[in-house]
């Protein structure tokens, strides 16, 4: 009798120090109770997490498996051996939803190539909840990732995003470096047309969360400190 394979369930975690439960299902609690394999971007922030949430399960019993972006493309087939085997595997990412600007994509790839199922559980996405909260379009949206470091490339870059938006009223989301989000806001404010509207998601579910939306002309009267904190940026033309 051949061993059914077993499920890659894709498992959120909280974006900061807040308790788990206060933004997770217990969906995730009953989902690692029961499973040992993982894979995860740091092992030492994974166990942490689980024992946040099931205190009563043995740490010597997790088997870890590590995915970030140095990850050669031949490890991770073999990742999901436990699959194979038999046994559930969960992906945990280093905050919020894995597989979304995250590395564990690559893990739920090759799972669907092998025929595993695979399983997301419900959890704080800070791009979901940034354009939820923005009062933007949110039937056509686009996330961006990093810009381009480089000032001038950077400028080129926000001005193509802001025409996308404006000739196909599409919104547009990216991140930067926490260390680098208020020169960030800067070039924004320098960059786009005083009319164009900027979200800043802040700290989202966490006791410090700050969200605003308003045109680049009010943002120049505001002052924010961003300074490493987990920020989304969002513009509208």
């Amino acid at each position: 009798m051949i061993k059914p394979k077993g499920n890659l369930y894709l498992i959120p975690c909280p974006m900061g120090d807040v308790p788990p439960l206060a933004v997770l299902p217990i969906s995730v609690k009953t989902t690692i109770e029961r499973i040992d394999h993982y894979i995860v971007e740091h092992e030492k922030d994974a166990r942490r997490f689980i024992k946040s949430v099931v205190p009563e399960k043995k740490q010597s019993e997790l088997k870890f498996q590590q995915i970030n972006k140095f990850t050669n493309a031949e490890e991770i087939p073999q990742m999901l051996d436990p699959c194979l085997n038999g046994y559930d595997v969960g992906v945990i990412s280093d905050a919020g939803c894995p597989g979304i600007a995250d590395p564990g994509a690559r893990a739920v790839h090759y799972a669907h190539e092998k025929g595993i199922r695979v399983i997301p559980l419900v959890g704080p996405s800070s791009i979901l909840l940034a354009m939820m909260a923005s009062g933007f379009n949110g039937q056509n949206f686009a996330f961006n990732g990093y810009l381009p470091i480089d000032k001038g490339e950077r400028k080129t870059e926000l001005k193509r995003l802001e025409k996308l938006s404006k000739d196909f009223d599409q919104s547009q989301l990216f991140i930067e470096t926490p260390y680098r989000n208020n020169q960030m806001l800067q070039s924004l404010m320098e960059t786009l047309n005083p009319q164009t509207r900027i979200c800043v998601a802040c700290d989202i579910t966490l006791p410090t969360e700050y969200i605003k939306t308003t045109t680049v002309a009010q943002w120049k009267k505001r002052k924010v400190d961003l300074h490493k904190r987990p920020t989304l940026f969002i513009i509208q033309a």
